[in-house]
């Protein structure tokens, strides 16, 4: 059977420039209301969020050193006391950031760094895909939410919508922005953005003519070529060096997309490209939300302490959050930096030098707009009556009562629009105010 000429532009459009997506950056349709911002003003204020995928250890990444459960948990595992060699970092009396993490530091004494320890899911799933799925449609414990939360947050946000408002950094695209709001992809790799075929204006002019009957498809094309004008605008004058030569850095290939990485970037991968993502979120004054993914977190053997395999990871993605912060430049001062994971690892070490699937992690909050050096959360001690199901650091905090206040007091959401955004989440944050940002 042939195809109609419809069908044939629409298998174009939404599967061609699709493919764009492992180089360049492709736009899912628009809804309704989300148009050209025509010249108005946009929101200053923007959200990075950033997931590490794979479960992050979080009682490596800030240390409860002062917990005497847990050195006696970890006897190999454990970071020595601060000051002693390879030891965790005070922060305070009970918590010190991982070695690793040392060029963080600055933005701790400057207040513009925190954790919420203790944080996580309240559903007990210990399967990476069931939990990265119920954190990214911000509905846990519920498989049928059909999109995402951060592409909900896009229709709830002050002002109008434009194709580059949502972005999104990575290879495939990802459950927290799946949604009728458009987002925007950039690549990875600092050839993302270099001029291709699309980009010639005799060929633009000819397929706006091609979708110009059907105006759903051509309001798609019309976000398309915007957009990637928007973002090559963005980057234009970037001449820095280190650009260029963030290409050597690229040489490993993507996980797969099956692995609980989901196809997430390496630690080093992000390194090389968090500048380029915090300059396009700086420049850009429509973009208020991006997302990306940092996988290789899953440390079931050999993780090391102060030093190995954790580490090293560790130690690429605070290089990335510094580069991350140097893009954003100014725009660093307006911006709530996340960090989180889909659940925590296991308090006792296993048998082959590594941790288990667990439940408790930290969320890392950092951004100018932060009110920064604290460790906020109830901590609910590692003695072996205070683990969930016995093993696990238990989770005080729910994941989406650390984003509520963001969401509303940094990015402008109503009551009624945090509702939509996470629906029957209130319990989440009822009576759990957290001074997380500034006032």
């Amino acid at each position: 059977m042939t195809m109609s000429m419809l069908s044939r532009r629409r298998w174009v459009l939404n599967h061609g420039l699709a493919g764009l997506a492992l180089g360049l950056p492709t736009w899912a349709q628009a809804g309704p209301g989300q148009g050209p911002w025509q010249g108005r003003a946009a929101p200053r204020r923007k959200l990075v969020v950033i997931l590490l995928r794979g479960a992050v250890d979080g009682l490596s990444v800030l240390a409860p050193w002062g917990d005497p459960a847990y050195a006696a948990a970890r006897p190999s595992l454990a970071l020595a006391k601060p000051g002693a060699e390879g030891g965790a970092l005070r922060l305070d009396s009970l918590f010190g950031l991982h070695p690793a993490l040392a060029r963080l530091m600055p933005l701790w004494t400057q207040g513009s760094m925190s954790f919420v320890h203790a944080s996580g899911s309240p559903d007990p799933t210990r399967s990476h895909f069931d939990a990265q799925d119920y954190l990214e449609a911000g509905t846990p414990g519920r498989k049928s939410t059909p999109d995402g939360w951060m592409n909900r947050l896009v229709a709830q946000l002050p002002g109008s919508a434009g194709p580059t408002r949502a972005l999104n950094m990575g290879t495939t695209p990802p459950r927290i922005l799946a949604g009728p709001a458009a987002v925007a992809t950039l690549g990875l790799g600092p050839r993302a953005l270099e001029r291709k075929a699309i980009d010639q204006p005799a060929l633009q002019a000819g397929l706006a003519k091609l979708y110009a009957g059907d105006p759903s498809l051509a309001r798609t094309f019309q976000n398309t070529t915007e957009g990637r004008s928007q973002m090559q605008r963005s980057l234009a004058s970037d001449s820095e060096p280190a650009m260029a030569a963030s290409a050597s850095a690229m040489t490993s290939p993507a996980p797969s997309a099956e692995s609980a990485d989901r196809g997430a970037a390496s630690a080093r991968s992000f390194a090389a490209d968090a500048r380029r993502l915090g300059q396009l979120v700086g420049r850009d004054p429509q973009t208020q939300l991006a997302f990306t993914s940092v996988g290789g977190w899953d440390t079931h053997v050999n993780q090391g302490a102060a030093q190995g395999q954790l580490a090293n990871k560790l130690a690429s993605l605070a290089e990335g959050l510094e580069a991350l912060a140097q893009g954003l430049g100014e725009s660093w001062r307006d911006t709530v930096v996340v960090v989180l994971s889909e659940f925590g690892r296991t308090v006792r070490e296993n048998g082959t030098g590594g941790t288990d699937h667990g439940r408790g992690n930290v969320m890392w909050l950092l951004g100018g707009a932060v009110a920064g050096g604290q460790v906020l959360g109830e901590w609910p001690g590692l003695e072996t009556s205070a683990l969930a199901e016995g093993r696990d650091l238990a989770v005080t905090t729910d994941f989406r009562a650390v984003l509520a206040p963001v969401l509303q007091r940094h990015l402008g959401v109503s009551d009624a629009g945090l509702a939509q955004v996470f629906p029957n989440g209130s319990e989440a944050w009822a009576g759990k105010p957290l001074a997380l940002l500034r006032a």
